[in-house]
């Protein structure tokens, strides 16, 4: 069995300490600047995996729902402030179900 070092580990730091040194503590307007494009990222890394899946082109996908492939490519590399309409547009159009929960 491999034994760590604790001396190392204790100088690791946590995913939330180099967050705050980054882009500032939570609640600050860079670490929600920040929080907004990983999220943004995100969903357009899923909206991307769902296309592939269907053998889509971005300029298929675009026709779809009356947008230019080069948007497309925006949303999926997360550069789009999408609005809630275009979102689902795209998920209809991919056939990804949204169910609403509110917890």
């Amino acid at each position: 069995m491999i034994k760590l070092d604790e001396s190392k580990l204790a100088k690791l730091k946590t995913a939330d300490q180099l967050l705050d040194e980054e882009y500032g503590k939570e609640g600050t307007l860079s670490r929600a600047e920040f929080h907004e494009k990983a999220m943004a990222w995100y969903y357009g890394e899923i909206l991307r995996n769902r296309r592939k899946e269907l053998k889509m082109t971005q300029k298929q996908l675009a026709q779809k729902i009356g947008k230019e492939q080069s948007y497309i490519a925006r949303v999926e590399k997360g550069e789009v402030d999408m609005q809630l309409s275009s979102f689902f547009r795209i998920a209809h159009a991919l056939n990804i179900e949204l169910t609403p929960s509110f917890n």
